[in-house]
């Protein structure tokens, strides 16, 4: 389908002035109420590439998707480990073409998608089912949540434990080892960025999902 699009825009003439954005919704699951035979037909294929949980998910699995920027002749192919939101296309295509924003939660990343620079967000909010955690460089912070962690009509982990989680997802990207106990220092700094972005109040309306 991807290719055909793009054969598509090359024959009418607009490929080159055309910024093509591909990303995706949330981490897999694999039977979410679809019949498809997808659990039958996975085999050795990790859905999840490699990161901890999925659909649902405050892990990486759940909330961190594939972005992919091209415009032929403007954007230089690379990997950026820049920290990008979705919601950042709309003030970056916002400066693109010249029209004024206003908003809070955008921010102006136009540069970044363009390759011109691997400078992304310094923090980012994420969240799942209600909880948010924060993604700082290459930090992760998950605060205590109450409820389960796992949700067994879909077979994935959500991240909520009664405790504290702290994770280098440069050097452990399937969070297998918290540091939270261990990296006191760090938890205590991301815990403070976090609680001034979210407020003190951040656990409130949350509610506790039983899963089943």
């Amino acid at each position: 389908m991807i290719g055909e699009f793009m054969k598509t825009l090359k024959e009418e003439g607009i490929l080159e002035n055309t910024l093509i954005v591909f990303s995706s919704d949330n981490g897999p699951v694999l039977n979410d109420g679809y019949y498809d035979d997808a659990v039958e037909k996975i085999g050795n294929h990790d859905a999840k590439g490699g990161l901890r949980g999925g659909k649902y998910s405050i892990f990486e699995a759940g909330t961190r998707v594939p972005f992919i920027t091209y415009w032929k002749g403007k954007i230089q192919p690379a990997v950026s480990d820049a920290i990008v939101c979705q919601m950042d296309l709309l003030a970056s295509i916002a400066d693109l073409v010249g029209v004024e924003e206003n908003t809070t939660d955008s921010k102006d990343l136009l540069n970044t998608f363009l390759g011109k620079t691997t400078e992304g967000r310094a923090n980012l909010i994420i969240e799942a089912t209600g909880k948010t955690a924060l993604r700082s460089g290459d930090w992760l912070y998950i605060p205590a949540y109450d409820g389960e962690n796992f949700r067994k009509a879909v077979g994935i982990e959500v991240g909520n434990f009664p405790y504290e989680q702290l994770y280098n997802l440069k050097e452990d990207k399937g969070q297998q080892n918290n540091l939270a106990e261990i990296n006191t220092q760090k938890l205590a700094e991301m815990k403070e960025t976090f609680i001034s972005l979210r407020g003190e109040d951040y656990q409130k309306g949350v509610k506790e999902v039983v899963f089943e």
